[in-house]
Formats: structure tokens, C-alpha cells, sequence
């Protein structure tokens, strides 16, 4: 390391906020901010706010002559190009490829910038400090404004020969015209169910479906979201703890079929749908070991990512900006 340049730039860059994070050798982000990913309606509105809110971090660590690269994990994007590329879930980017990387660059004086997506990133954050250390066959799922994943296989993370491998969340879980459309123009992928934006979809499915007390009630339907879900099967609400056992049932024979090619040794799962722990975690396992074949059965671990917050994908996206 650069002793002149003790620190990188790590942002996670997701569907509804990107954080940035000033880190430093050690994994401690020493500074931190964010602005709102969708509320730009083009890729340079979106960069010029970034700037705006990067600056002053730079400016606290000492300028950019104190960085030593940055790293940023993206949805859609493209390790290899450094673009984010028709991104279904940002508006500044769903129908076009954005190089990211080299407009970040070109504004810091040159540094080099590398991008990766947010589950990988997330998926490096979590074997550099997080629930993975000491791993090196693993699948981080992340469950977002989308479905994410990061493989790890021997140690490394997956990309494949286009820098696209790992979109697990597109897998489709259910075939033919009753599937859920999803936004990356298919219909029946697994993000169309188990992000946040699929469980309120599901949690309005079933409302209307039913005249049973909730408190889900409470929400208009278009009010309604992944979080009072969560809130409401906390308190012991039988139809949120249905729209989890439905999520979580689906989730588990996912994690079933990816067992099949890397035969992880852990799934780590990551974002807010988390918070509701055992109430997603075992109905996910339960039907794993239900659904998977029986050489794989009871081998993985399911764990919930053991760095809080956005904090798994910016120090992941980080150790990208020391050249790892």
C-alpha cells in the first residue's frame, strides 16, 4: 500500500440509495454519505449529484492525492468494461450502457476506478470482514429493490467471460403466462417475488384475495411495502407470516437448484428483508433441505450477513479500489 494513499472509495450504488465510503487500510469507513439512486431522470444528473456529494468526503481524508483508487458495486454491471449496462431497475440506465467508471475517473485527477455488481461486491465485503472470512465456496443473495447474487467459487468471485455471471435473481421460478413480469422484460423470475418490491406485490395479492384481518390493512395498497410486512409478522400477523412463508419458501427452492452447481458451503443473505429474521430464514432452509438432492442435504449454512447496513457492498466495492 501507498502510504501516501491510505485510502479508496467503496460505493454501493444500488436501486434505491448509493452510499459512499472514504475506507481506510484497515476496513473502517472513515467517512460516509449518500444520495438517491432513481431520482435523477438522466446518467450525467446522476453523476454531477454523486460529485456533489463525494467532494466534501475527499476533502476531509486530505484530496484526492490521498486515494488510491475506487470501486464501485453496480446493478448490471460490467467488471471488465466498467459500464452499467440496461439495468431493469435504475431509470438512467435501463435502456443504455453508462461508463461509469471511466466519468468517475475522469474526475479524480485519473485514479483508477473498477466496477463490479452490487452482489459481488457485497459477496468480497462479506469473505474480507463479514459472515464469509475463511470461506471460499459461498453464495451472497441479496434481497433489495431487486435479487442479487455474488458466487464464490475456490475462493473467487464469479464473472464469467462477459462480466455478467451471477444473475441469480432472474432464474425463473415460474414458467408460462401466469408469471410475474419481471424488469428485465421476462416474466416468472425469481426477483419478480423474493426482492421487496415482490413481497408487497405478493402482500397486495393476497390481501385482495381474502377478507381476513390484518394490519396490513392499515397501508392503501400502493402505501404498502416489503417493510410492514416484516412489521406486521412481528406482532404475530397470520397473513404477513403467510407472504413470508410463501418468500421464503420459493427462496428455499432456489438456493435448492443452486446447490446443484457449486455446492456452497453457505448461503449469506443480505439487505432489508433480513431484519425479519427467522420468520424468512427458516421457512428458506426448511424447504432447502426439502427440495435439494440428498447429497447436498443439510450441508450449507444459512446465515444473515453479519455487517450491518449498506456496510457488506461499500467495503466490498472498496477492496476493488486497491487493485484486488
Amino acid at each position: 500500500m501507498d502510504l501516501q494513499k491510505p485510502y479508496v472509495i467503496g460505493v454501493d450504488l444500488g436501486g434505491t440509495n448509493t452510499v459512499f465510503g472514504i475506507v481506510d487500510a484497515r476496513g473502517q469507513i472513515v467517512a460516509e454519505n449518500s444520495v438517491k439512486t432513481q431520482a435523477y431522470t438522466t446518467a450525467q444528473d446522476f453523476f454531477d449529484a454523486c460529485m456533489m456529494c463525494l467532494t466534501p468526503l475527499i476533502a476531509q481524508v486530505g484530496g484526492i492525492d490521498r486515494i488510491a483508487g475506487m470501486g464501485i458495486g453496480a446493478p448490471n454491471a460490467n467488471y471488465y468494461a466498467g459500464t452499467i449496462e440496461a439495468a431493469p431497475n435504475i431509470c438512467w440506465a435501463h435502456n443504455v450502457n453508462v461508463p461509469l467508471a471511466q466519468m468517475f475517473s475522469d474526475a479524480l485527477d485519473g485514479i483508477p476506478v473498477r466496477m463490479t455488481n452490487d452482489a459481488n461486491a457485497a459477496a468480497m465485503g462479506e469473505m474480507a470482514y463479514g459472515a464469509a472470512r475463511g470461506m471460499k465456496n459461498f453464495i451472497v443473495i441479496t434481497l433489495g429493490t431487486g435479487v442479487g447474487s455474488g458466487i464464490v467459487i475456490n475462493g473467487q468471485v464469479v464473472y464469467g467471460h462477459d462480466g455478467f455471471a451471477g444473475e441469480l435473481g432472474h432464474v425463473i421460478m415460474v414458467r408460462g403466462e401466469n408469471g410475474r413480469a419481471c424488469g428485465c422484460g421476462r416474466k416468472g423470475c425469481l426477483e419478480a417475488y423474493c426482492s421487496a418490491t415482490g413481497v408487497a406485490r405478493t402482500a397486495r395479492e393476497i390481501l385482495s384475495t381474502t377478507d381476513r384481518p390484518s394490519l396490513l390493512r392499515n397501508k392503501t395498497a400502493d402505501q404498502l411495502e416489503a417493510l410492514d410486512v416484516s412489521i406486521a409478522a412481528s406482532k404475530g400477523d397470520e397473513v404477513a407470516n403467510e407472504i413470508f412463508q410463501f418468500t421464503g419458501k420459493m427462496l428455499g427452492e432456489a438456493c435448492a437448484d443452486f446447490a446443484a452447481f457449486s455446492s456452497p458451503e453457505a448461503f449469506i443473505f443480505f439487505g432489508g428483508l433480513c431484519k425479519a429474521g427467522d420468520l424468512i430464514m427458516k421457512p428458506i432452509e426448511a424447504t432447502y433441505n426439502q427440495c435439494v438432492m440428498p447429497v447436498f442435504k443439510g450441508k450449507a449454512k444459512f446465515l444473515v450477513s453479519s455487517l450491518m447496513n449498506a456496510n457488506a457492498a461499500v467495503l466490498g466495492a472498496s477492496a476493488l479500489g486497491w487493485g484486488e
